[in-house]
């Protein structure tokens, strides 16, 4: 009895084992065909999309694509998912390291540009623009994203002007939504240009903030 226990626990353990890393090659997988997206998306927007060669730039067949997706909405809906909560994981802690709203907002500056290095800054622009004017689930939920983005920054932009850290000036949303295009803009046109992105990330974002902040001197390559 004692032998026949063990070997099932024996069986259980290589059962529980095997899912396990199943699980593991597939939520990989999964990761880098999302990235994949990202950057086709970015690159080529929603309509240019190939999803066979989102595939091979991922290292993947077609069919472990439309393993993981259905169709490129599907894979759009989960790349925008995956963006937010990357984005989240990667830059949120730097924002909520610092306790001064100002500090918080140029932190969030420079990891914006850190995390746009993969090639994918563009793909929220690109899928705003395609979608505008049309109800569609994809432009639904870009602009979702979005919105979440400027209410972040506006609680920042309007906890700092209580405080008078960031000068008064125009309306605190205006001053939001000018404070994610400047970040866009930067980073897409610096794009493979680091750490100049991130510097000059910083120093727009200060500037929109309506302040001089000091920030390290940029130096020619």
């Amino acid at each position: 009895m004692h032998r026949e226990a063990s070997g099932r626990l024996i069986e259980l353990d290589r059962l529980v084992s095997g899912r396990s890393t199943q699980a593991s090659r597939s939520a990989r997988t999964r990761s880098a065909l999302l990235e994949s997206a990202a950057r086709g998306l970015s690159r080529y927007g929603y309509g240019n999309l190939v999803l066979e060669q989102v595939a091979r730039d991922a290292g993947y067949t077609r069919g472990a694509l439309y393993h993981q997706f259905k169709d490129k909405q599907d894979l759009t809906l989960a790349v925008i998912d995956w963006a937010i909560e990357t984005w989240s994981k990667e830059v949120d802690p730097l924002v909520e390291q610092e306790s001064e709203p100002v500090a918080a907002l140029l932190a969030m500056a420079r990891g914006h540009a850190i995390y746009c290095r993969r090639d994918v800054a563009r793909m929220p622009i690109a899928l705003r623009l395609e979608f505008s004017g049309q109800d569609h689930p994809v432009g639904r939920e870009v602009e979702k994203a979005y919105e979440l983005l400027v209410a972040q920054c506006l609680s920042l932009i309007d906890e700092g002007r209580k405080r008078g850290t960031i000068p008064p000036g125009p309306p605190v949303r205006a001053v939001a939504l000018a404070f994610v295009g400047a970040l866009e803009g930067v980073v897409n046109a610096l794009t493979g240009q680091a750490p100049h992105d991130e510097l000059l990330a910083a120093r727009a974002a200060a500037g929109v903030l309506g302040l001089r902040p000091r920030l390290p001197s940029l130096t020619s390559p």
